[in-house]
């Protein structure tokens, strides 16, 4: 016989399902609908007579001889040249990324490890600038960009995503570092090791996915920003996001909507591919941050 305390959890399971899948309906579809209609043409995309026109093509068939199409790839990425936002946008990202984890890392072990009063009021101080918006950091850098002239660089817009992100990692690594016992660094250093050695070699493996866990939100960061980017680089240095809006014109200046759809796409499909390649590592990294070791 089926007792009440399995009928309510089967009851709660079709309830959590029924949600998960109106979430993944509402989060998933308009993704799928916009990569469906990256392959049409305008007419057939955003027809406002008939909306089952993007799904049979009916103006791209019309236009192209097909009912499917790479216009908006290729004047996306051959001729509004694509490629070099996202060349830019991998800079960026990987050094704003190697610098935050690098600093991050260091000194959210040193922190975690310290026993003095100071230790809680950097972290404190850190959690302000983090609640900060992002565009109150950024104007206090404008004069002193335009001053010394190196405004639109991709260096200074590194330099402040890392000022923005470095709270956030500094937390994060802190967080995993109190949940790893002091005596792993103790034996080590009993062992030989110094306290940088037993930090390398003993307590950085054990954090790893932490570490992935940290860096993956680094790089979404610096991956997605639009208000930093847009306002510190120039049209040479201009990232994707930033890239994808000007594909959209003005009202002074028209533009081309579907090489921003087809943009889009270029750009939220590896973000899919790197959290299906590093799950494993993020599920173990925010496991580890709400586990006590």
């Amino acid at each position: 016989m089926t007792t009440i305390s399995e009928t309510r959890l089967s009851t709660l399971q079709v309830v959590s399902y029924f949600f998960v899948t109106v979430w993944l309906v509402i989060a998933a579809g308009p993704f799928l609908w916009t990569v469906w209609g990256s392959f049409k043409v305008q007419g057939d995309f955003f027809s406002k007579a008939d909306w089952t026109n993007a799904i049979y093509g009916i103006f791209t068939q019309r236009e192209t001889g097909a009912a499917f199409t790479f216009n908006g790839y290729y004047g996306a990425w051959i001729v509004e040249e694509f490629w070099r936002n996202v060349v830019n946008t991998s800079i960026i990202v990987f050094f704003t990324v190697v610098i935050s984890l690098t600093i991050g890392t260091i000194g959210g072990y040193a922190l975690a490890r310290s026993g003095y009063r100071y230790a809680f009021w950097i972290l404190m101080l850190a959690l302000v600038f983090r609640a900060m918006p992002h565009i109150t950091l950024v104007s206090g850098y404008m004069l002193p960009f335009f001053e010394w002239n190196i405004w639109g660089l991709k260096i200074t817009t590194i330099v402040v995503l890392v000022a923005i992100n470095q709270p956030f990692t500094l937390w994060m690594l802190h967080s995993f570092f109190l949940k790893i016992p002091k005596d792993m660094d103790e034996s080590a250093m009993i062992d030989g090791c110094t306290q940088f050695q037993a930090f390398r070699y003993v307590i950085v493996p054990v954090m790893w996915p932490g570490v992935i866990t940290t860096g993956l939100f680094s790089f979404l960061l610096a991956y997605n920003d639009y208000a930093v980017t847009s306002m510190l680089l120039s049209k040479p240095n201009e990232t994707m996001v930033p890239a994808v809006a000007s594909f959209l014109g003005t009202v002074q200046v028209q533009g081309n909507i579907m090489f921003a759809v087809a943009a889009v796409v270029s750009s939220t499909a590896p973000l899919f591919l790197l959290i299906m390649f590093f799950q494993r590592q993020i599920v173990s990294g925010l496991t580890a941050g709400a586990v006590k070791g």
